[in-house]
């Protein structure tokens, strides 16, 4: 492990996060008086799912190949679906107002399905660091991770501060570019 190797895993870890940073604005948006605690955890889940999907995508390559390739098409309608379903769930919210009074923000399922559908596509990183060897992996998924963590708590802040100005709206917003971020992810894996 050298400079480059730490440096490339960085910019991995930025580029995965990007996802995970949208929905985290959104939370935030959906819940601007979230305390540190609950940021964190929200980051956290984030970060755990982007450091644990590469990995898996690494035990793949070196397990279970030829059986991962044929389901490698499903990740995009995956995604799509899952963060269509929580979008579509706080548009329907933001829309008939009930977001302003109740803003609980979101809960565990929904957040790992966040989770999830945002970290689908660090799994075919697992394939381009399938060289590496079990130590070298571990330390790029942790620094994906710890990225990850960084980037997601700054959305979460960005969306708190936006979300008290929005106040009534931010359900809406938070449920759109959910909703987005799956399209996002569904075409990019279609092409």
């Amino acid at each position: 492990m050298n400079v480059v190797f730490f440096f490339n895993s960085i910019l991995l870890g930025v580029g995965l996060a990007m996802d995970a940073f949208s929905v985290s604005m959104a939370n935030g948006l959906n819940e601007p008086k979230m305390s540190r605690v609950r940021a964190c955890s929200i980051a956290g889940t984030f970060a755990l799912f982007q450091f644990l999907m590469p990995m898996l995508g690494w035990v793949c390559v070196h397990t279970l190949v030829e059986r991962f390739a044929a389901s490698q098409r499903f990740v995009p309608w995956i995604a799509l679906i899952l963060l269509a379903y929580i979008g579509g769930s706080m548009l329907r919210e933001g829309i008939r107002g009930g977001a302003a009074e109740k803003r609980s923000g979101v809960g565990v399922p929904a957040l790992l399905l966040q989770g999830f559908a945002t970290s689908i596509d660090a799994l075919s990183v697992g394939f381009t660091i399938a060289e590496y060897e079990r130590t070298a992996a571990l330390v790029c998924s942790l620094i994906i991770a710890v990225v990850t963590f960084g980037i997601c708590m700054g959305g979460l802040c960005i969306g708190r501060v936006v979300g008290t100005r929005l106040s009534g709206k931010a359900s809406i917003l938070g449920g759109v570019i959910l909703i987005l971020i799956g399209i996002e992810i569904f075409v990019k894996g279609l092409l």
